[in-house]
Formats: C-alpha cells, structure tokens, sequence
C-alpha cells in the first residue's frame, strides 16, 4: 500500500495542536485551530496548497505559519527546500517550517538556514528519548503493588458475668427467666478492665485482634480473663470476669498497578536548529529537553 503521507500530516497536526494549546506567550489567543491542507492564493493569483497552516492576531498584527510535511525514509534533500521556497516566494508574511521523521541532508540544512525555514524532526517516541543527555534514564514505568489488610471480623461475644453480681442485682429466685439484654452499636459497647485499665470498645477489639502479620487465617477463639471488669452500653453497665470472642481474619487482599508513561507519550518534536526537542503527553503536558548530539 502506497503511502501518500496524509496519516504523518494528522500526525504532525496533532502534536502542533498540544504545543499551540499549551503555549503561554499568546495567552489573549484561545482555540488557535491547526488546519490541514489549507489552500492560499498567492499574489500571482495561484492557489498553493499546505500541508498544515494556523494563524494567530497578537497586538494587532497577524501570524501565519506552515508546515510542509514528508513522510520519507531517506533524509530530506536541498531540492525539497527549493520546492518550498518556490511555494511561498509569492505569499508575503509566512513563517515556513519543514517537518519529518528522518532527517535533512547538509545541503537542505543549509539552504534552509539561508532562507530561515526552521527545520523540524516530528517522530514517535524512541529510546533517547527516556535518557537524559548524559545518558540517565528516565522513569518509563512505576509498579505499585498494594497489600490491604482486613480487621478481624467478630462473630460472637460472650461475656462471663460475675455470678455474685447478677444474684445482687436480678431476681434469679423467681419464676420468671432472668433476661439480661445487650444492645448497641460496636463503637457503642465497650469493655473495662480494671486490673490493667484498659477500656476499649468492640471496634476497638476488632482491632486489637487482628495481627500484625498473621501466619494463619479462618475462625478463631479469643478467652479473655480478669478478676474485675464491666461490659457497658448506652443504657446498661453489667459486671464480668472476662468474656470469649470468635473472631474471622481474612486472608489479605493484594493488588497490582503498573504506570506506564510510555503509552502517554503521544511524539517528540525535535527543533534542530535550536537544539532541543519537545515531548507532547497525552495529558497536555510539554517536556523540554537538549538534543544529546547535533544531526548530521
């Protein structure tokens, strides 16, 4: 299949876009539109065709810029310059650029030069392009790998009520079934150690049961004991000697994220005669960096 360039020019066209939105010295301009093979008659009153053209009004004067593009494979010869010449000779107040992928031969360099047409290497991404000039790499990739721990999940707790206590303060000698009732939120219900002072709630026992790094996971029993202690709620304060609470620890949850910038990386424009290159990201945002040798 023949390649008639016109995939390189929307390419092209697309990274000029990012620059021109992102571009900070015509703030007053908004949506400078990059058009694509835009015709303008010249002062012989021939139609020209170009490849890519924008234009932009900054304290009263207009700015117009073209962009031929060649998608080759070989560099770009002195006689493509001259054709370029040739087109905008009758177009007064152009700004001509030049753009492709594999470079220009000396002759097109300096003839380019000559006629201030800057030159323009307008690729995808490569290797050079994750190392610095002195050749430290750039991060291409991030890998974050996350471990979630689950607290351990209660199912039952039993406290063991002083015996002494409840005769003091139930009716036990009736007919009628004593009820002791417990009722509340996890963060409402607290237990009170006073051998040690510890006061904490069933949440907070949740906690306090799951383990740092746990060697085994599944239903566990926890007994608890001591010779004065209290279960409380809101509206009740029942005396224990301890309690035993089943519990769940569940195996942890793992995941895995890679951030890959190479797949923002959308392409590189490399400005030879000024020795820098820019790289355009998906999210809009510009690199500067030196190119690390002059082309040849």
């Amino acid at each position: 299949m023949n390649n008639d360039g016109k995939a390189y020019e929307r390419f092209v066209a697309l990274l000029y876009q990012a620059l021109l939105d992102a571009e900070k010295e015509i703030p007053e301009q908004k949506n400078v539109e990059v058009q694509r093979n835009k015709k303008i008659v010249d002062s012989c009153r021939i139609e020209r065709e170009f490849d890519i053209y924008w234009e932009y009004e900054l304290a009263g004067i207009t700015y117009k810029t073209v962009i031929e593009c060649k998608d080759y494979n070989s560099k770009i010869s002195v006689e493509k310059i001259d054709a370029l010449i040739g087109k905008i000779r009758d177009i007064p107040d152009l700004k001509p650029i030049f753009a492709t992928k594999t470079g220009y031969q000396s002759g097109a360099e300096s003839k380019a030069k000559h006629n201030k047409i800057d030159l323009l290497v307008v690729r995808e991404q490569n290797d050079s392009d994750w190392r610095d000039v002195d050749g430290t790499p750039f991060v291409k990739k991030i890998h974050i790998n996350g471990t979630m721990y689950m607290p351990a999940c209660i199912t039952d707790l039993q406290p063991l009520f002083d015996p002494d206590w409840v005769k003091e303060n139930f009716n036990i000698d009736s007919d009628t079934p004593t009820t002791i009732t417990i009722s509340g939120m996890n963060d409402e219900i607290f237990i009170e150690n006073e051998d040690t002072g510890e006061r904490y709630s069933v949440y907070e026992l949740a906690r306090k049961l799951t383990p740092s790094k746990a060697e085994a996971y599944g239903e566990f029993v926890k007994e608890e004991r001591f010779g004065r202690g209290w279960i409380v709620g809101p509206d009740f304060r029942y005396k224990i000697k301890g309690y035993d609470v089943h519990y769940l620890l569940y195996q942890p949850h793992k995941t895995s994220t890679v951030i890959d910038h190479t797949k923002e990386l959308i392409g590189v424009v490399e400005y030879l005669q000024k020795g820098m290159k820019k790289k355009i990201f998906r999210s809009g945002i510009i690199r500067d960096h030196p190119l690390p040798v002059k082309r040849q």
